[in-house]
């Protein structure tokens, strides 16, 4: 091997061979030069008995001053009693290794959520939706800060700074998990605030947005099934992920019971929560439907199961705690298409939108307090309000007052039955409280 100085004028003259040959400084920095003109820097070594040759990176992607810093970085590592090919190879394995973030979502659900978070479903359909749909190929590892920000601010984009801080809750839960667990060395969440500030809902619709609403439902791009859990939220007043996870065994005739185990409520000790009862007023029994189906085998009738199915036929679970949002997001926002089919651009370089509900932004809850509000103003009282939406009675009276005031409840939807009909018909009755209204159930 010739022995030279390297330097970038020399380097350039180099021309290729038949056959490829090599340039060294005499101490190891060496550059093959091959018969296609590839020009590869090396570190000539042995380590342990064995020659050893370190690819540093080609010419002119490696710059000289780079490859003699690479060069002089594993010579010291050599004088040190390291092989730095070997380093190498170790990290270049781990990176194979190393989790995607489609890896760390699973792994997160699995390992911690599913067994601490009772709202583990909803956490995972969040972080599928947002998260791996966007980061999902991605080491987890390089994930940074900026991304999390960018991440926020799309989701705030879209008009769902409420969704923006939840999704940032979650994410920020799980990076946290995965430094605890030793899977990555720290967070890129750590310093980012809340993407928005956090406001008390008050919203509620009024007679002439439930009507427009109720009405426009049929006419956006959402599946039968949300159209009509949507709407079920409204009757009767019941959360959103509550009434999307109905299943066909918790109804008998006009009572719908809702099992501790799919109640959120917080804050309550195991032995003091019970199953919540729920009237099913006519528009109800309309909305949820048949309760059997037929066989497509034998053609015998057998029970329902969930009322509101996830699309996926393979499963038999319910739709996803963020269908409801992410449709009437989308009913709020719908995207106009240009005539190729695409998204249309405007001036602002944003997706040009039209409201195809027709009313002011709400979310689903914002339905449930609809109801309520509407009972209150139809007379009944708060404590029968708070039986109809299952809130947990609070101090002396936790202990003392054990009625289920199943009556009121029965008096109170059937009120608001009678009145949203007349709402969504455009007839309005005279008198739709009927406190005293006997009846069966």
């Amino acid at each position: 091997m010739k022995v030279t100085t390297f330097t970038d004028t020399m380097i350039r003259k180099l021309k290729p061979a038949d056959k490829k040959y090599v340039r060294g400084e005499g101490n190891g920095f060496t550059l093959r030069v091959m018969p296609s003109g590839v020009k590869t820097w090396l570190y000539v070594y042995a380590f342990n008995g064995k020659r050893r040759e370190m690819n540093l990176g080609s010419y002119p992607d490696v710059a000289l001053e780079t490859a003699r810093d690479r060069f002089n970085y594993a010579k010291a590592r050599v004088k040190n009693g390291f092989d730095p090919m070997e380093e190498k190879e170790q990290e270049a394995d781990a990176r194979r290794k190393a989790p995607t973030v489609a890896d760390l979502v699973s792994d997160y659900i699995e390992q911690h959520a599913k067994r601490k978070k009772r709202s583990w479903a909803k956490d995972e359909a969040i972080l599928n939706r947002d998260v791996v749909s966007l980061w999902g190929k991605r080491k987890a590892a390089d994930i940074v800060k900026r991304d999390v920000s960018l991440l926020l601010r799309g989701i705030i984009d879209r008009g769902a700074p409420a969704m923006a801080n939840n999704c940032f809750q979650i994410v920020r839960k799980m990076f946290n998990w995965a430094v605890q667990e030793d899977i990555l060395p720290h967070t890129p969440c750590a310093g980012i605030p809340l993407p928005s500030a956090k406001q008390s809902r008050k919203r509620t619709l009024t007679e002439a947005e439930i009507k427009t609403s109720w009405d426009s439902l049929d006419q956006c791009a959402m599946s039968d099934e949300i159209r009509r859990a949507l709407k079920l939220v409204l009757v009767t007043a019941q959360r959103p992920g509550e009434v999307i996870g109905m299943h066909s065994s918790e109804i008998d005739d006009r009572w719908w019971t809702i099992p501790v185990a799919r109640q959120k409520v917080s804050k309550v000790k195991e032995g003091d929560r019970k199953p919540h009862r729920v009237y099913l007023a006519d528009t109800a029994i309309e909305l949820i439907g048949e309760l059997e189906v037929a066989d497509t085998e034998t053609g015998e009738t057998k029970p329902k199961g969930y009322i509101f199915k996830t699309p996926h036929k393979a499963k038999d679970r319910p739709m996803g705690e963020t269908a409801l949002a992410v449709a009437v997001g989308r009913g709020l926002a719908s995207s106009v298409l240009d005539e190729k089919g695409n998204s249309l651009i405007g001036a602002d370089g944003k997706s040009v939108t039209i409201n195809k509900i027709g009313i002011d932004h709400f979310t689903p809850h914002d339905l449930r307090r609809t109801a309520a509000t509407f009972m209150g103003g139809m007379g009944f009282m708060d404590e029968v309000i708070d039986a109809v939406l299952n809130h947990v009675k609070k101090g002396v009276i936790s202990t003392y007052n054990r009625h289920d005031y199943d009556k009121e409840k029965k008096q109170a939807l059937e009120a608001w039955g009678r009145k949203l009909q007349g709402i969504v018909s455009g007839q309005q009755a005279g008198n739709v409280i009927s406190i005293n209204r006997g009846g069966r159930g």
